[in-house]
């Protein structure tokens, strides 16, 4: 029987064509399988509310189409509620959009490039909140349209000018040196990120991509900026044209990840998922754990970095959005709005749906699972993604039990880059995380 091989979707992210070394998408777009627009368009009423379950499933048989990823995005994300309806969604669009530009007024106030197309690689204050007046700061904090040419002991005046607004009405609070700390780090993040991409030859998408990340800096003080952000929100920028819209759409993501960015003394968060991955594969694959013990990674800092960017670097850029929607579609909640949102019109919804029982086919297949579990376990159910990269282990098992030290099993988990098939994994993990449920 012919099978439909479905058409790639790298066109919607082109690459540079220096870049030649960029593993091909398996990602497929896919008639009947893939959520197109007009299925996705068909599966709202005419006020408004959306049939959840229905995008769910095809979600999780066959991705999202390029065309309508961002739209679909806030809805898995919890931006917005499918019980609520057209008029209202606009409602709460235009008032978060007001909320973010008065965050970025408030950041522009303290940071005057913020806005202004450009950014920052270089420390601007001291740890003791003193303006820095090297000649590559003044450079890059010039807010005229030309570069200005390197100032040698004079200060250009514009420079001069944003190093006193910098400088605030007087002495800076330590939420203000904090944040203006992180500025240029958030600036050499930006630079790496999917440096690849056409979309990143653009100065302005990049400065886009560093306000996004300085305002969210300044709005979540407790997990400020962290490495790996950068990587998190690069995707929303892309997907969502309007840069409130990415805004809102990326702090939804850190809703559920930013404890693992959580700094408490001298650990950091995610170390408790990394704890979580050890007991699964102790449960799934004794063996591999056992050795890898052996060998002197009962942490499994290893495995870190999938955990802290959601397998970026694993994935060429189309396959990890892939991987990212069949994600969140598969442990999809639909008491997420309410959790994530105080806004009144959410809670007018919420009202609207009190007392009834969830309903299991609103939920994501991973979700249904664990309320198939019942209260077996009193502790909140595990993320999706340590079943992902336990799913990684036990495919590389047979390699990692030969490693002889964590150099080798670094390598091996390296080489899966480009290899992995996104579907592929989600499935193992569901496998993985049913196994899982029956054991303990």
């Amino acid at each position: 029987m012919w099978k439909d091989e479905g058409t790639p979707a790298d066109s919607y992210y082109q690459v540079r064509p220096d870049c030649t070394d960029v593993p091909q998408s398996k990602f497929r777009i896919k008639a009947g399988r893939t959520l197109s627009a007009r299925k996705w368009h068909a599966a709202f009423s005419p006020e408004g509310y959306l049939d959840i379950g229905k995008i769910l499933s095809r979600v999780q048989r066959g991705g999202v189409h390029p065309s309508i990823r961002g739209e679909v995005w806030e809805f898995l994300l919890g931006c917005y509620d499918p019980n609520s309806t057209f008029d209202e969604r606009e409602q709460i669009r235009q008032r978060r959009r007001v909320k973010y530009a008065l965050l970025k007024e408030e950041c522009r106030e303290m940071f005057p490039l913020v806005g202004m197309g450009k950014f920052v690689t270089a420390p601007v204050i001291t740890e003791d909140g003193e303006p820095i007046r090297e000649p590559i700061v003044l450079q890059q904090i010039n807010l005229e349209d030309e570069p200005a040419p390197l100032p040698n002991l004079d200060v250009d005046a514009s420079s001069s000018e944003v190093l006193k607004l910098s400088n605030g009405c007087g002495p800076m609070d330590k939420k203000e040196i904090q944040w203006k700390l992180t500025l240029h780090q958030i600036g050499l993040d930006v630079v790496r990120t999917d440096r690849t991409l056409v979309f990143y030859e653009k100065q302005k998408n990049l400065s886009k991509l560093w306000d996004i990340l300085a305002v969210y800096s300044w709005f979540d003080p407790d997990i400020g900026y962290c490495q790996g952000m950068s990587d998190l929100c690069s995707p929303m920028i892309i997907l969502l044209e309007d840069e409130a819209d990415a805004f809102w759409c990326f702090e939804r993501l850190m809703r559920r990840l930013r404890g693992n960015f959580r700094c408490i003394g001298n650990s950091i968060g995610v170390e408790a998922q990394l704890g979580n991955l050890a007991s699964i594969t102790q449960v799934i694959d004794p063996k591999l754990h056992h050795h890898l013990e052996t060998l002197g990674g009962a942490d499994y800092l290893f495995a870190f970095r999938m955990l802290m960017v959601l397998f970026r670097r694993e994935f060429s850029f189309g396959d990890s959005l892939y991987l990212w929607e069949m994600m969140w579609a598969l442990e999809y909640d639909p008491d997420l709005v309410s959790t994530y949102e105080d806004d009144e019109l959410t809670k007018e919804n919420t009202e609207r749906s009190k007392g009834k029982a969830k309903s299991r086919r609103k939920c994501g297949k991973f979700e249904r699972e664990n309320l198939r579990s019942g209260g077996k376990n009193a502790a909140a159910p595990l993320p999706i993604s340590v079943f992902l990269v336990a799913g990684v282990l036990k495919h590389k098992s047979s390699k990692l039990t030969e490693a002889r030290g964590l150099d080798d099993v670094i390598k091996i988990l390296n080489d899966v880059t480009g290899s992995l098939d996104a579907k592929k994994a989600c499935a193992s993990a569901m496998k993985l995380h049913k196994k899982y449920l029956k054991k303990v």
